[in-house]
This record gives C-alpha cells, sequence and structure tokens, in this order.
C-alpha cells in the first residue's frame, strides 16, 4: 500500500506554535522504530504528494526529503494521525539507516531489554534484515552464509527435517524441545524466503486475507 498522491486536507492537524508536529518513524516490515522528527505543512505536503519522508530540521531551518545528503530514503507505506490531531506515525520501506553518523538502522538503542525483547513481528522483520546483510556479505565459516552459499535445495532440505523434528518434539510432549524446534524450523523458513526474495510482509499479507 502506498500514499496516496492527491490533495490532503491539514486543517485538522494541530501544529505546534512554531507551526511543527512531532513524527515517529517506524519501520515498515520489522516495527522498530527509527526516529522522532518533525514536521511542517511544507514537509507534509511533499511527503504525502512524493511518497517519500520530508521533515523539518529544526536546526537549519529548513525542510529536507530524508536522506538527501547520504542517498537513503524512507519510502512511505502507512501515515497515521495521532486521535488528539498533534502527532503523527509514519511507517516506512527505509534504504540505509536512521543515524548516518553512528551508522545504525535505528536512532533508538535498546537500554534496558525485557524477558522478551523484540518479540513478535518486529523480531522477524529484524531477522529478515539480518539475513539479508549476511546474504550479501557471506562470513567464512558461519553455517547461515553456508547455506545461502548451497542455495534453496539445501535450505528446504533443512526446513523439512526441522518440520519432523517439530512434529516428533510436539508427539512427546515435552515444551522445552518443541519450543527449540519450532524456532529452528522458524529460522530455517526465514532463511528459505530470504534466498527466493520473499518479505514477511507479503507472508503475514496472505495471512490477513485467509483471516477475513
Amino acid at each position: 500500500m502506498a500514499v496516496k498522491k492527491s490533495t490532503m486536507d491539514f486543517s485538522n492537524f494541530k501544529f505546534d506554535k512554531d507551526g511543527l508536529i512531532p513524527v515517529v518513524a517506524q519501520d515498515y516490515e520489522s516495527g522498530e522504530v527509527l526516529m522522532l522528527v518533525y514536521m511542517n505543512k511544507e514537509a507534509l505536503e511533499k511527503t504525502f504528494t512524493t511518497g517519500y519522508a520530508h521533515y523539518y530540521s529544526r536546526s537549519k531551518k529548513a525542510v529536507a526529503k530524508y536522506g538527501e545528503v547520504t542517498g537513503n530514503t524512507q519510502k512511505v507505506v502507512v501515515m497515521a494521525l495521532d486521535h488528539d490531531n498533534d502527532s503523527l506515525l509514519l511507517k516506512v520501506i527505509q534504504k540505509g539507516n536512521a543515524d548516518a553518523e553512528k551508522n545504525t538502522f535505528t536512532c533508538f538503542p535498546n537500554l534496558l531489554k525485557g524477558e522478551y525483547n523484540n518479540i513478535g513481528s518486529e523480531m522477524f522483520g529484524r531477522l529478515q534484515r539480518i539475513l539479508s546483510e549476511v546474504r550479501k556479505n557471506p562470513e567464512t565459516g558461519a553455517y547461515t552464509s553456508f547455506l545461502f552459499v548451497r542455495g534453496v535445495d539445501r535450505i528446504g532440505k533443512k526446513v523439512g527435517e526441522e518440520a519432523v523434528e517439530l512434529v516428533i518434539a510436539a508427539k512427546n510432549g515435552e515444551k522445552i524441545g518443541i519450543v527449540n524446534e519450532a524456532a529452528d524450523l522458524l529460522y530455517h523458513v526465514m532463511v528459505l524466503l530470504n534466498a527466493t526474495d520473499v518479505k514477511i510482509s507479503e507472508v503475514c499479507n496472505e495471512l490477513c486475507k485467509r483471516n477475513r
């Protein structure tokens, strides 16, 4: 889904005294929060009409397309307005890193990790991104790199083996065994998806269609 490229009414947006509205940018695939930034009306209009994030720099006092200098981009997939009309959420497909200075994908590194860290869709999105990096830059002796080198046949065989092991663990009724084998299966499925250029969001979209 893409942002509609047409005229938008911003009259119900609540800008602050400086004519700005805070924006949270979130990665569409992983759910990771990328950055907290600001927009004015001009930035909003450019974002909405081009489909790519434009932000207002409070230090430079100017509007610029995200990554204009570095060559990075944030393609907007979803734009949502808070119920109080005073903040925005953008779900974007990001090319490059959010923090150009530290060369990190997100501007929000973890300070405190709970028991279930990066669970659910965020975890799968992060794994997808890590697998893509490994595929582009294989490491000698690394198991994941070995799988990518061997190709779809080898990866597919492992998926089949792990599926059988999960069924056996389920029949044995040992929860820890089921957890471990399910993790092995999901990991190898993610490697197979990456090797065939299928994104987890595409799989999730198909699941959503089946749940309607």
